[in-house]
């Protein structure tokens, strides 16, 4: 019997050290704190977080499986830190900078960090809830000298790595060991931790690479914050196949993400639909911005509105592909492209597949359940919740006694009630929270917002189901219309008319100045819900 290395580890610092062997000339570009633009190369990255990864010992005395936290904004400093932790078999814990304060305390003492590094301008932030933090012993401001805080045992990221003699070979580490900890926006209760390992990143790098290319011909600008779902694996993806990576710093203004498309010709780009909705209003205002270079980006998050899809390709020819995945599938698990026959379809066609979850990535197995959780048949009708397996799906929470609701017989529940169709195409009706049910019948809130988002006086909706006296549950519409845009409230129900079915339109129509946000960029509606949960009963 013939035998192979089977027993070799499935390790990111194997993939890194070829990519600094082949691609050391590669440029990765930096967006810092103070909005200066950084050059350097792959080879300049590893001299630096070999250094970084000896002063973890020597100078900050955290050792193999000890917990970095991150407080950052996607730049080369945090790039660095991804690296530097996974190859010496630390844990890079990615810090939302968004989730409230009470949240943060609960993560940095659940998960027991025992530094922080933390960007000059968010150094306020972290001094706030500095007092309450158990575990950490010291805080490195990640620029060239600390300034002026208020932070205990603080020191400078130039200041720590300097003069550091730079580690020699990367350790054979546990496959299976983890190596970041990455926690959900966590909309009910404390948020919930997942523990990527080097196996399962590993997997979701190779896996996603193989289902939707990236070259070393490609520059890679993640607009998904690397505080989120490891900005959504992309300094691993870009990194393995040495393409050029441009992060993007605390300038995520459309603005400001144009500027660095055209100024550094990037290819492709990965956010959520709030992000493209803002550049693609824009690009409208500014039809001389040159996109030209962009071949297309992943959107996930959250539903890509169809007519965001179609704008982007009849406007600026690029490309929209639609994702899916969640924090617990360390994260992309699904993404909308086209078989090859598909390609020759007419768009509108197209489209109604560009619109959906898309097919599972190469690997992952998925099905739908009722309630009583029979399996239902994969027939573009029958609709229940999704249920994900595979080798980079979490199969629990970390150090979390809510682990039995969500992973039941090897399956992890996503939450989301699904079509999928006999092409294997996943349609996601709404999540299990936010479907509306008024009267016994269910009603899809995506629907309702995606076909809003067509109309050309909407810049942003959102629909949740509201107390009603008769039905239980009604859907309310809100919507924040386009700068110098008028629109009514009739004008909108009558677009919805021919759209959808006639109990589907909502019984109000709002108009309000901001949709709110979670921490992750997606529309909050447990915070719409709660603020407007009576707008019926008062009527």
């Amino acid at each position: 019997m013939t035998h192979m290395m089977d027993d070799f580890p499935l390790l990111l610092s194997t993939l890194y050290d070829r990519a600094v062997r082949i691609f050391g000339d590669q440029e990765i570009v930096s967006v810092e704190s103070d909005r200066a633009v950084v050059r350097y190369t792959y080879a300049d990255a590893d001299d630096r977080l070999r250094r970084l990864a000896t002063a973890f010992e020597t100078r900050l005395g955290v050792g193999r499986g000890g917990v970095v936290g991150t407080f950052a904004w996607n730049n080369r400093r945090h790039h660095e830190l991804y690296w530097a932790t996974a190859n010496t078999g630390r844990i890079c814990h990615t810090l939302n900078i968004r989730l409230f304060p009470d949240q943060l305390v609960y993560i940095v003492n659940h998960a027991q960090d025992e530094v922080i590094f933390v960007d000059p301008d968010l150094v306020p932030l972290v001094e706030r809830i500095a007092p309450q933090l158990e575990t950490v012993r010291h805080y490195v401001v990640m620029g060239h000298e600390v300034g002026d805080t208020s932070l205990p045992n603080v020191v400078a990221y130039e200041e720590l790595i300097d003069g550091v003699e730079p580690a020699g070979a990367w350790p054979l580490l546990d496959e299976r060991s983890p190596m970041m900890l990455c926690y959900t926006s966590g909309t009910t209760g404390n948020p919930k931790g997942v523990a990527y390992t080097q196996r399962s990143t590993y997997l979701h790098t190779i896996s996603n690479l193989a289902n939707f290319s990236i070259t070393a011909a490609d520059n890679v600008l993640p607009v998904v914050p690397m505080f989120h779902a490891a900005a959504w694996g992309y300094p691993f993806m870009a990194t393995t196949v040495g393409a050029k990576l441009t992060y993007p710093g605390p300038d995520l203004s459309p603005e400001g993400l144009v500027r660095l498309f055209e100024q550094e010709k990037v290819t492709f780009s990965a956010g959520v639909p709030t992000v493209w909705l803002g550049i693609q209003h824009y690009l409208d205002a500014h039809p001389e911005a040159d996109v030209s270079s962009i071949r297309g980006f992943l959107c996930g998050g959250s539903a890509v509105p169809r007519a965001m899809i179609d704008w982007y390709w009849r406007n600026r020819g690029i490309r929209v592909v639609q994702g899916w995945g969640m924090t617990e599938t360390n994260p992309v698990a699904s993404v909308a492209l086209l078989k090859p026959e598909m390609e020759e379809w007419e768009f509108e066609r197209q489209l109604d597949v560009m619109e959906t979850a898309g097919l599972p990535i190469p690997g992952l197995q998925v099905k739908i359940v009722d309630d009583e959780g029979n399996e239902l048949p994969h027939d573009g009708e029958a609709f229940g919740e999704l249920l994900i397996r595979g080798p980079w799906i979490a199969a629990e929470y970390y150090k979390d006694p809510r682990s039995p609701q969500s992973f039941v017989d090897g399956w992890l529940r996503t939450g989301d009630v699904c079509k999928i169709t006999p092409e294997g195409y996943i349609k996601i009706t709404d999540r299990a929270k936010d479907v509306i049910k008024s009267g016994g019948e269910w009603i899809s809130s995506l629907d309702l917002e995606n076909t809003l988002m067509a109309h050309p006086a909407v810049a942003e909706a959102t629909v949740v189901g509201v107390k009603h006296q008769k039905w239980q549950e009604r859907p309310v519409a809100f919507v924040v219309a386009k700068a110098g845009a008028e629109v009514s409230e009739e004008e909108l129900k009558e677009f919805l008319a021919d759209k959808v079915a006639k109990w589907w339109i909502p019984d109000r129509i709002l108009f309000i100045d901001e949709i709110p946000k979670t921490g992750t960029g997606k529309f909050d509606k447990k915070v719409v819900r709660d603020r407007y949960a009576d707008v019926l009963l008062d009527e």
